[in-house]
């Protein structure tokens, strides 16, 4: 199963941010299981690189990066991506739509984000960390 994971899921892991920590990371963590494959955007990567730098440092938020980078998996984003993104209309914020696109394009069965509703456009399935843990590790 191919998950997508959106930029608040990485912060909270990142920074250890409760109680979302708990379910996200547990999430994260399905990276090491064959049955899951764990994606993020390099947009999203970006966005957790920046939260985690504001809260330990530049250093430290470029380990943690490597470390998060190293075990899961990146979508592309390339111009059909962006082309999707500003064709479908219902699309208010363009950076979830290039999430949304590069998911799809990876085969995500499914978002996982805190903000579901910035998703309301999706054809996959859009989780909260928790939503998730429930449906599928509880």
């Amino acid at each position: 199963m191919n998950i997508f994971l959106d930029a608040n899921i990485l912060v909270s892991v990142l920074n250890k941010e409760y109680p979302l920590f708990t379910y996200s990371a547990r999430i994260l963590s399905l990276s090491s299981h064959a049955k899951y494959s764990i994606y993020t955007s390099p947009v999203c990567l970006a966005i957790a690189f920046y939260f985690a730098e504001k809260k330990s440092g530049t250093k430290h938020a470029r380990q943690k990066i490597e470390i998060l980078a190293s075990k899961i998996k990146v979508t592309a984003m390339d111009e059909s991506t962006v082309s999707k993104a500003l064709r479908n209309k219902s699309v208010h914020d363009f950076e979830d739509g290039l999430e949304y696109y590069s998911a799809e394009d990876a085969r995500c069965k499914c978002i996982v984000t805190e903000d579901k509703e910035d998703f309301f456009f999706a054809a996959l399935e859009v989780y909260s960390a928790e939503e998730f843990f429930k449906k599928y590790l509880s």
